[in-house]
Protein backbone atom coordinates (compact mmCIF):
# COMPACT_ATOMS: atom_id res chain seq x y z
CA UNK A 1 0.00 0.00 0.00
CA UNK A 2 1.24 3.39 -0.89
CA UNK A 3 1.42 6.30 1.50
CA UNK A 4 1.31 10.15 0.54
CA UNK A 5 1.86 12.56 3.09
CA UNK A 6 2.50 16.41 3.46
CA UNK A 7 4.51 17.05 6.52
CA UNK A 8 6.38 19.61 5.93
CA UNK A 9 3.74 22.84 5.72
CA UNK A 10 0.98 20.87 8.00
CA UNK A 11 -0.89 23.86 10.20
CA UNK A 12 -4.08 22.84 10.66
CA UNK A 13 -5.88 25.91 9.03
CA UNK A 14 -4.29 24.00 5.79
CA UNK A 15 -5.34 20.60 6.41
CA UNK A 16 -8.22 21.25 3.51
CA UNK A 17 -6.02 22.74 1.13
CA UNK A 18 -3.06 20.18 1.55
CA UNK A 19 -5.95 17.10 1.03
CA UNK A 20 -6.97 18.61 -2.02
CA UNK A 21 -3.97 18.52 -3.45
CA UNK A 22 -3.68 14.99 -2.71
CA UNK A 23 -7.00 14.06 -4.06
CA UNK A 24 -6.05 16.36 -7.44
CA UNK A 25 -2.79 13.86 -7.70
CA UNK A 26 -4.29 10.78 -6.26
CA UNK A 27 -7.52 11.03 -9.58
CA UNK A 28 -4.44 11.42 -12.35
CA UNK A 29 -2.46 8.94 -11.15
CA UNK A 30 -6.10 6.81 -10.89
CA UNK A 31 -6.18 7.67 -14.68
CA UNK A 32 -2.99 6.60 -15.52
CA UNK A 33 -3.83 2.86 -13.99
CA UNK A 34 -1.92 3.36 -10.74
CA UNK A 35 -4.11 1.76 -8.09
CA UNK A 36 -4.01 1.08 -4.20
CA UNK A 37 -3.65 4.47 -3.81
CA UNK A 38 -4.25 6.09 -0.16
CA UNK A 39 -7.65 7.75 -0.03
CA UNK A 40 -5.95 10.43 2.67
CA UNK A 41 -2.91 11.84 3.12
CA UNK A 42 -1.36 10.57 6.06
CA UNK A 43 -0.41 12.38 9.33
CA UNK A 44 2.58 14.85 9.74
CA UNK A 45 5.08 12.64 12.25
CA UNK A 46 6.04 14.56 15.31
CA UNK A 47 10.04 13.65 14.08
CA UNK A 48 12.08 12.82 11.29
CA UNK A 49 12.06 8.95 10.35
CA UNK A 50 14.94 6.98 10.51
CA UNK A 51 14.46 6.29 6.71
CA UNK A 52 12.04 7.41 3.61
CA UNK A 53 9.73 4.25 3.93
CA UNK A 54 9.96 2.17 1.07
CA UNK A 55 6.17 2.60 0.07
CA UNK A 56 6.60 6.30 0.27
CA UNK A 57 4.47 7.79 -2.86
CA UNK A 58 4.14 11.20 -2.31
CA UNK A 59 5.59 13.52 -0.01
CA UNK A 60 7.67 16.68 0.68
CA UNK A 61 11.40 16.82 2.41
CA UNK A 62 13.59 19.65 3.39
CA UNK A 63 16.74 19.40 1.36
CA UNK A 64 19.41 19.39 4.24
CA UNK A 65 18.18 15.52 6.10
CA UNK A 66 17.61 14.50 2.33
CA UNK A 67 21.73 14.85 1.74
CA UNK A 68 22.54 14.19 5.36
CA UNK A 69 20.86 11.32 6.24
CA UNK A 70 18.62 10.03 3.12
CA UNK A 71 21.29 9.31 0.22
CA UNK A 72 19.88 6.54 -2.41
CA UNK A 73 16.41 6.54 -0.09
CA UNK A 74 14.31 9.15 -2.51
CA UNK A 75 13.69 9.92 -5.93
CA UNK A 76 12.70 14.32 -6.57
CA UNK A 77 9.48 14.57 -8.07
CA UNK A 78 9.62 18.89 -8.80
CA UNK A 79 10.82 21.34 -6.83
CA UNK A 80 7.82 23.90 -6.04
CA UNK A 81 8.02 27.85 -6.32
CA UNK A 82 5.61 29.38 -3.82
CA UNK A 83 4.22 32.89 -3.73
CA UNK A 84 5.39 34.31 -0.91
CA UNK A 85 7.67 36.88 0.74
CA UNK A 86 11.58 35.25 0.36
CA UNK A 87 10.82 32.87 -2.27
CA UNK A 88 12.43 33.54 -5.72
CA UNK A 89 14.71 31.53 -7.76
CA UNK A 90 17.76 29.81 -6.58
CA UNK A 91 19.45 29.59 -9.65
CA UNK A 92 17.60 29.61 -13.32
CA UNK A 93 15.01 26.57 -13.29
CA UNK A 94 15.52 26.05 -9.75
CA UNK A 95 13.26 27.81 -7.29
CA UNK A 96 14.87 29.07 -3.74
CA UNK A 97 13.54 29.49 -0.61
CA UNK A 98 15.94 31.43 2.71
CA UNK A 99 14.66 31.95 5.99
CA UNK A 100 14.26 35.21 8.19
CA UNK A 101 15.68 35.82 11.17
CA UNK A 102 13.32 37.05 14.28
CA UNK A 103 12.82 38.83 17.63
CA UNK A 104 10.32 40.10 19.64
CA UNK A 105 8.55 42.88 18.04
CA UNK A 106 9.62 45.14 20.92
CA UNK A 107 12.85 43.79 20.40
CA UNK A 108 15.41 46.71 20.40
CA UNK A 109 17.74 44.34 18.19
CA UNK A 110 18.07 45.33 14.18
CA UNK A 111 20.79 43.23 13.05
CA UNK A 112 22.19 39.83 13.28
CA UNK A 113 25.20 41.02 14.87
CA UNK A 114 23.51 42.23 17.99
CA UNK A 115 22.18 39.00 18.82
CA UNK A 116 25.59 37.57 20.02
CA UNK A 117 24.77 36.35 23.79
CA UNK A 118 20.70 36.20 23.48
CA UNK A 119 18.59 32.49 23.41
CA UNK A 120 18.24 31.30 20.01
CA UNK A 121 15.26 28.72 19.24
CA UNK A 122 16.21 26.23 17.18
CA UNK A 123 13.44 23.32 15.52
CA UNK A 124 15.96 20.87 15.07
CA UNK A 125 19.43 20.43 13.87
CA UNK A 126 18.34 18.32 11.57
CA UNK A 127 16.72 21.58 9.35
CA UNK A 128 18.54 23.12 6.66
CA UNK A 129 16.05 26.35 7.32
CA UNK A 130 16.27 26.16 10.62
CA UNK A 131 19.93 25.45 11.34
CA UNK A 132 22.25 25.28 8.30
CA UNK A 133 21.21 28.29 6.97
CA UNK A 134 21.65 30.36 9.93
CA UNK A 135 24.76 28.52 11.09
CA UNK A 136 26.23 30.07 7.30
CA UNK A 137 25.10 33.07 8.25
CA UNK A 138 26.39 33.79 11.53
CA UNK A 139 29.74 31.43 10.68
CA UNK A 140 31.53 34.75 9.50
CA UNK A 141 30.96 36.50 12.78
CA UNK A 142 31.46 33.91 15.04
CA UNK A 143 34.80 33.77 15.02
CA UNK A 144 35.11 30.51 15.31
CA UNK A 145 33.32 30.58 18.91
CA UNK A 146 29.50 30.20 20.38
CA UNK A 147 27.49 32.58 19.27
CA UNK A 148 24.84 32.52 21.44
CA UNK A 149 24.06 31.98 25.11
CA UNK A 150 21.70 29.03 24.59
CA UNK A 151 20.63 27.21 21.68
CA UNK A 152 17.49 25.82 22.44
CA UNK A 153 15.57 23.27 20.74
CA UNK A 154 12.16 23.91 19.68
CA UNK A 155 10.92 20.83 17.84
CA UNK A 156 9.37 23.11 14.93
CA UNK A 157 9.18 26.40 13.49
CA UNK A 158 5.72 27.19 15.13
CA UNK A 159 6.83 26.66 18.13
CA UNK A 160 10.64 28.76 18.10
CA UNK A 161 8.00 31.35 16.66
CA UNK A 162 6.16 30.94 19.48
CA UNK A 163 8.65 31.13 21.81
CA UNK A 164 10.15 34.50 20.55
CA UNK A 165 6.67 35.93 20.58
CA UNK A 166 6.52 34.93 24.74
CA UNK A 167 10.17 36.15 25.10
CA UNK A 168 10.94 32.49 25.94
CA UNK A 169 13.70 33.10 23.12
CA UNK A 170 15.51 35.98 21.80
CA UNK A 171 15.32 35.13 18.37
CA UNK A 172 14.84 31.94 15.78
CA UNK A 173 15.08 31.40 11.71
CA UNK A 174 11.64 30.75 10.57
CA UNK A 175 11.28 28.92 7.12
CA UNK A 176 9.84 31.79 4.75
CA UNK A 177 7.31 29.60 3.97
CA UNK A 178 6.18 28.36 7.12
CA UNK A 179 6.31 32.24 8.20
CA UNK A 180 4.27 33.41 5.28
CA UNK A 181 1.66 31.15 5.98
CA UNK A 182 1.15 31.77 9.63
CA UNK A 183 1.44 35.10 8.47
CA UNK A 184 -2.02 34.10 6.41
CA UNK A 185 -3.54 32.06 8.85
CA UNK A 186 -2.02 33.41 12.35
CA UNK A 187 -1.47 36.72 11.77
CA UNK A 188 -1.49 37.79 15.58
CA UNK A 189 2.09 35.50 15.94
CA UNK A 190 3.29 37.07 13.10
CA UNK A 191 2.59 40.60 14.65
CA UNK A 192 4.33 39.65 17.54
CA UNK A 193 7.57 39.12 15.53
CA UNK A 194 9.95 41.08 13.20
CA UNK A 195 12.08 40.43 10.42
CA UNK A 196 15.77 41.58 11.19
CA UNK A 197 17.69 39.86 8.43
CA UNK A 198 17.39 37.11 6.00
CA UNK A 199 20.00 34.28 5.28
CA UNK A 200 21.19 33.07 2.33
CA UNK A 201 19.08 31.47 -0.61
CA UNK A 202 19.08 27.58 -0.90
CA UNK A 203 16.91 25.40 -3.32
CA UNK A 204 12.98 25.34 -2.01
CA UNK A 205 11.85 21.99 0.04
CA UNK A 206 11.22 19.11 -2.88
CA UNK A 207 8.27 16.87 -3.37
CA UNK A 208 9.55 13.59 -3.26
CA UNK A 209 8.94 9.82 -3.40
CA UNK A 210 10.59 6.55 -2.22
CA UNK A 211 13.59 5.46 -4.46
CA UNK A 212 11.70 2.10 -4.87
CA UNK A 213 8.89 4.08 -6.70
CA UNK A 214 8.55 2.39 -10.59
CA UNK A 215 10.27 5.32 -12.64
CA UNK A 216 7.31 5.26 -15.21
CA UNK A 217 4.83 6.33 -11.82
CA UNK A 218 7.77 8.89 -10.86
CA UNK A 219 7.64 10.41 -14.28
CA UNK A 220 3.95 10.72 -13.98
CA UNK A 221 4.01 12.17 -10.59
CA UNK A 222 6.34 15.18 -11.82
CA UNK A 223 4.76 15.67 -15.09
CA UNK A 224 0.98 16.14 -12.96
CA UNK A 225 2.71 18.30 -10.40
CA UNK A 226 4.24 20.31 -13.23
CA UNK A 227 1.17 20.58 -15.31
CA UNK A 228 -1.95 19.17 -14.19
CA UNK A 229 -2.95 20.63 -10.70
CA UNK A 230 -2.29 23.88 -11.16
CA UNK A 231 -5.63 25.17 -8.80
CA UNK A 232 -5.21 22.76 -6.18
CA UNK A 233 -1.47 24.69 -6.14
CA UNK A 234 -2.45 27.83 -6.35
CA UNK A 235 -4.51 26.84 -2.74
CA UNK A 236 -1.04 26.41 -1.27
CA UNK A 237 0.30 29.67 -2.89
CA UNK A 238 2.81 27.39 -5.07
CA UNK A 239 2.65 29.09 -8.34
CA UNK A 240 4.41 26.15 -10.32
CA UNK A 241 6.13 23.31 -9.78
CA UNK A 242 9.83 22.92 -11.59
CA UNK A 243 11.41 19.21 -12.74
CA UNK A 244 13.60 18.22 -10.44
CA UNK A 245 17.43 19.28 -10.01
CA UNK A 246 19.00 16.69 -8.05
CA UNK A 247 22.82 18.34 -8.01
CA UNK A 248 21.23 22.03 -6.97
CA UNK A 249 20.80 20.59 -3.33
CA UNK A 250 24.07 20.09 -3.59
CA UNK A 251 24.02 23.59 -1.81
CA UNK A 252 22.76 22.63 1.37
CA UNK A 253 26.36 20.61 1.73
CA UNK A 254 28.70 23.35 0.33
CA UNK A 255 26.58 25.74 3.26
CA UNK A 256 27.88 22.93 6.01
CA UNK A 257 30.91 22.83 4.77
CA UNK A 258 31.75 26.68 4.03
CA UNK A 259 30.45 27.28 8.00
CA UNK A 260 33.11 24.70 9.49
CA UNK A 261 35.78 26.36 7.25
CA UNK A 262 35.18 29.09 9.05
CA UNK A 263 35.39 27.62 12.42
CA UNK A 264 32.02 27.03 12.99
CA UNK A 265 30.63 23.70 11.96
CA UNK A 266 28.28 23.51 15.07
CA UNK A 267 25.18 26.11 15.51
CA UNK A 268 26.20 27.26 19.11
Amino acid sequence: MWRASLPMYALPEMAAANAALWAAVRERLEAAGIAALPALLSPAPAALPGAIAPGTLFSQMCGYPLRRLYDGQYRLLGTPLYDLPGCGWFAPGVPGHCSFIVVPRTSPTETVEALRDSRFAVNGFDSNSGMNLPRRLLAPLAGGRPFFSQVIVSGGHLRSMEMVAAGEADAASIDCVTYGFCALYRPDLVAALRVVAETPTSPAIPFITSAGTPPETAAALTRILGAEVPEALAGLRIATVLPPRPEAYDAVLVFEAEAASLGYPVLT
